[in-house]
């Protein structure tokens, strides 16, 4: 029997498709017959429904997952004002504990056989005075997986994204490009520019390419995703430890 695994899912920037890629993913490893869980450790903007607060992106990962993780172990954190985490946490007195998400994490990976970790916005969002989401990545020591959002500008965020990655000794497992843009000029090249950099300098191969999407579709974007493919790198990770 294989070991659970687990990944970090990163983006660019804000707002290019870490909550539609990552569901997409759940969507692929449930297809595959895993129990996939995931956790969006951080959620900033939260709306009550029946009592009970809820945060979209972390609704939408449920939705995709087939392993239900108790609240407070998806979402140790959730913030209600939609403002970067360490403004929201300051305002709501809230301490942003990275070791109360690595005691969830562990409990997560008890439950699922894989589990998608959600990151918050880009990978250098400050959580304390101190710490950002990098640090939350290297503290729950996992690979990467970088969404890159195909607009204008989308090859240095890409490159300086993959770059702060390695520096923190992780491992970029592979990468999505996401078209959210759907009046880039180019996009082919600019995804084959970002492809060969990053396959040469950080052997992260291209799992996926997500067409524009309006509505954002997880089952329909996990089409465009090789699941399978970026399992079988973690799964090699995993033998190799």
């Amino acid at each position: 029997m294989n070991a659970p695994v687990s990944f970090f899912v990163a983006g660019t920037d804000t707002e290019i498709g870490k909550t539609l890629v990552s569901a997409a993913l759940l969507h692929g490893f449930a297809q595959q017959g895993l129990r996939a869980a995931a956790m969006k450790p951080i959620a900033a903007g939260a709306f009550e429904r029946d009592g009970v607060w809820h945060n979209e992106d972390a609704d939408q990962l449920d939705a995709a997952a087939n392993v239900a993780l108790p609240p407070d172990v998806r979402t140790p954190y959730l913030l209600k004002e939609p403002v970067a985490p360490h403004i929201a946490a300051a305002r709501e007195n809230v301490a942003l504990d990275i070791s109360r998400i690595v005691d969830a994490h562990k409990l997560a990976m008890a439950q699922a056989d894989v589990v998608v970790v959600e990151g918050v916005g880009g990978f250098r969002v400050p959580l304390t005075d101190v710490h950002d989401t990098a640090d939350l990545a290297f503290a729950l020591d996992l690979p990467v997986v970088l969404v890159v959002g195909m607009r204008l500008g989308c090859i240095s965020h890409a490159l300086l994204s993959a770059e702060a990655i390695a520096s923190r000794g992780l491992r970029l497992a592979g990468w999505v490009a996401n078209h959210v843009d759907p009046n880039m000029l180019y996009p082919a090249e600019n995804i084959e520019a970002i492809r060969l950099r990053l396959d040469i300098q950080y052997n992260a191969p291209l799992i996926g390419t997500v067409p524009h999407l309006a509505p954002p579709d997880a089952r329909e974007a996990a089409s465009h995703i090789d699941s399978t493919l970026l399992l079988q790198s973690l799964r090699a990770d995993n033998a190799g430890q």
